[in-house]
């Protein structure tokens, strides 16, 4: 049996099957991580993709059950160079296949991703349907430009939850997290650096929030397009005066726009564990982990109430940004990796440091 990868624009490659069988549509991007497959798989900011890996060799050390960074995976599809159907680690508890195949994720391998990588950074993300069991690739490739895409949808409905739950309950600030797909990671690190953490789905209204008495407020990480979510944007520009403020990701296009700025789409996103990443205030250079398809226009953020602090050094782009008067910062990275590496964990101090402030 053979799976079939096809493109809006064509492009069709052909490989092998593995985990679960079926059709699936989605913006096929690339992760240029080398680890950490376990945990991308899981990231909520991936409903509506089908994620390619650029390293070669995935699946060699199997699955868990800790390393997940949500409920279940939420990629549309899994595309690698090369399945390993040995599994070798004392942690593994299954492997990769039967992992996907468990969770009705379709995977593909045995085809050149470093033409498909290369294909997508020249003609940018786009359309994609993974298939095994349509052999017709004009079909296919009509499927593909007639599927949704990713832009003015809302998929944070998709992915959050149902309603607000205590992730702990000890820690000296408490804190809300707004659920937009948030990787559990970010609440282990809240809850290391002493926060009682409640979260609250991606609709709840900010009158909601102030109720809980909270120390402060975290913006999630999430998947789509930032500009469908005005009801996200309205409550957080109703917190702007009230609460300390955190925003990761889509966090920070949330709260962006909640700023009066506006958000637009990168030609092939940032997905991986390897974006240098520049501190403006210290000069530093962080290497971070990043996955997200969409940023916040420079050029459209008002100066005068809103400084700069992180800038991407591939291509410039926003990567934090810091309220002049309020206590209030972002970035577009994930400084709670996961995978990948902690250069920038020391963004949860601050925010802890700012709730402080307040309450001294």
């Amino acid at each position: 049996m053979n799976a079939i990868l096809a493109l809006e624009d064509g492009k069709v490659f052909k490989g092998r099957p593995f985990g679960a069988q079926g059709e699936r549509a989605g913006e096929v991007v690339f992760n240029t991580s080398m680890t950490g497959y376990q945990e991308i798989l899981t990231d909520p900011s991936y409903k509506g993709q089908i994620v390619t890996m650029t390293y070669p060799l995935i699946g060699n050390y199997g699955v868990n059950a800790d390393d997940v960074e949500s409920c279940k995976p939420f990629v549309e599809g899994f595309v690698v160079k090369e399945y390993s159907k040995i599994a070798s680690n004392w942690r593994s508890q299954q492997s990769l296949g039967d992992y996907l195949k468990e969770n009705n994720i379709i995977g593909i391998e045995g085809i050149d991703t470093r033409e498909l990588t290369l294909h997508i950074r020249q003609q940018g993300a786009m359309k994609a349907v993974l298939s095994t069991q349509d052999p017709d690739e004009k079909n296919l490739v009509k499927k593909a430009k007639e599927s949704p895409g990713l832009i003015g949808r809302d998929l944070v409905k998709e992915v959050v939850c149902d309603k607000p739950y205590e992730w702990n309950r000890i820690g000296k600030y408490k804190v809300v997290a707004i659920d937009c797909g948030i990787k559990f990671n970010i609440l282990r690190m809240l809850a290391r650096n002493d926060c009682k953490v409640t979260v609250v789905p991606a609709d709840t209204s900010s009158s909601q929030i102030l109720d809980m008495e909270p120390d402060g407020l975290l913006l999630s990480n999430g998947p789509g397009d930032p500009a469908a979510l005005p009801y996200i944007v309205e409550t957080v520009r109703e917190l702007l005066e009230e609460l300390p403020i955190f925003g990761i990701c889509l966090g920070h296009q949330m709260l962006g726009q909640a700023l009066g700025a506006k958000t637009y789409k990168l030609k092939f996103g940032h997905h991986g564990a390897n974006q240098p990443v520049k501190d403006l205030k210290t000069g530093k250079v962080s290497i971070t982990v990043q996955n997200h398809g969409f940023c916040v226009d420079i050029d459209t953020l008002n100066k005068k109430d809103v400084e700069i602090t992180h800038i991407n050094l591939n291509d410039k782009t926003l990567e934090g940004m810091r309220h002049k008067r309020l206590p209030i910062f972002s970035v577009q990275f994930h400084p709670e990796a996961s995978p990948g590496p902690h250069d920038a964990d020391y963004l949860f101090k601050n925010f802890v440091h700012l709730m402080e402030a307040l309450s001294a």
